[in-house]
């Protein structure tokens, strides 16, 4: 059971991802098919109903997320990392079973409006959510590589101090101009701790603007997780909306 669990956690980003391309092949069908009648009968009704309650599920993990005596309480059954599962699928399947209610019947502004929401909110929960997750793995990485080089720069200019004759043949390549019309491999051998202070250096010098492309990147994402999260309550405003509506103008598959 482990094992099964493990591995649809590795492919969870291949599984989402396809989920969410069905999501959009549903949407882009309606020129194709139309069933002015479907969201008003009975299992068009089953599918807006279970649709509408996975949707919730997203709001639960926000409120167990930032709520602690919550989160203290839940944790103790079920970890974060599980909830927090749940509301990625749920925040997909949902949405897939609204679209099929619609029987791509988009004649109301607020249909039109509430299935545009529902596509902005997975769509841009989506690439955050493994955007962001790849960034950070990413600035981990280069942080790690950061340090390792910068250890072995260290290490060179060392045998640099004890070598001075060593620092004189690299002189020429120091520059920002020589070394984009040279290259360090025409040094000779024995100036290998010279050789491997310039490429250090060089490599650090990248290391160092990819980390802070990446930093600005992820702060970029987090104004992006404000948005996700206001956008999410406009839709569930809608979907409430659409509810009252449903209900206030005669749900039909019960009649």
């Amino acid at each position: 059971m482990l094992d099964v669990v493990l591995a649809m956690k590795e492919r969870e980003p291949v599984i989402i991802g396809s989920l969410v391309a069905l999501m959009l092949i549903l949407w882009l069908g309606f020129p194709f098919h139309q069933s002015p009648r479907f969201a008003g009968s009975f299992w068009g009704g089953v599918l807006g109903v279970s649709g509408a309650v996975l949707m919730l599920v997203p709001l639960a993990y926000l409120f167990v997320k930032r709520i602690k005596p919550l989160k203290r309480s839940l944790t103790k059954h079920v970890s974060m990392r599980t909830l927090l599962t749940w509301h990625i699928y749920a925040g997909v399947l949902g949405p897939i079973l609204v679209l099929l209610h619609t029987g791509h019947k988009f004649n109301s502004p607020l249909g039109i409006t509430l299935t545009a929401m529902v596509l902005i909110v997975v769509v841009s929960g989506f690439i955050g959510r493994y955007l962001m997750s790849r960034i950070g793995k990413d600035l981990k990485s280069k942080r790690a590589m950061l340090q390792e080089a910068t250890t072995h720069y260290e290490l060179a200019l060392v045998e640099l101090r004890d070598q001075p004759e060593q620092a004189q043949l690299i002189r020429p390549f120091t520059g920002f101009l020589t070394r984009m019309f040279m290259a360090t491999e025409t040094l000779d051998e024995t100036s290998l701790p010279g050789v491997r202070a310039v490429r250090l250096a060089e490599s650090i010098a990248d290391l160092e603007y990819a980390i802070h492309t990446h930093e600005t990147i992820k702060r970029a994402f987090s104004t992006w997780l404000r948005f996700h999260i206001v956008i999410s309550f406009v839709l569930y405003a809608l979907l409430a909306l659409h509810i009252w509506a449903a209900v206030h103008f005669g749900i039909r598959w019960f009649q």
